[in-house]
């Protein structure tokens, strides 16, 4: 029984949760991503430069050793724009805690002595 609690203890902890939530919606940004690569970059941006180069389809770029460059290409442009996405996530995240300014520090009141010291001379009167 105490190894069942230590697995619930693991899984309820907050680092196996985010863990957890970041991976899926990792998954789900790379599934948007490849389609931004696929859908939108390689027809509007890649196909024309390919068709001035006499080269219809990325995929099918491939030397006569059967290396499949076409597909690194794209995987490379899908890298690039998860590299560049997440680099503009993280300078507005910089951003935002910059503009939040600490609290002003509450100002030092009198050490236990000087208390100690005051009550002293008030007894004394």
């Amino acid at each position: 029984m105490g190894m069942i609690s230590e697995f619930k203890d693991f899984i309820a902890k907050g680092n196996a949760m985010d863990l957890a939530v970041g991976v899926i919606i990792g998954a789900s940004f790379g599934a948007i991503v490849n389609s931004l690569v696929s859908d939108v970059i390689t027809p509007a941006l890649l196909n024309p430069a390919l068709k001035a180069a006499q080269v219809e389809d990325l995929a099918g770029l491939k030397t006569d050793g059967g290396i499949l460059y076409g597909k690194f290409l794209a995987a490379v442009i899908s890298f690039l724009v998860i590299a560049f996405v997440i680099f503009i996530m993280i300078k507005g995240i910089n951003s935002m805690k910059k503009k939040e300014e600490p609290a002003p520090a509450a100002p030092a009141g009198p050490t236990q002595e000087q208390l100690l010291a005051e009550i002293r001379d008030l007894l004394k009167k």
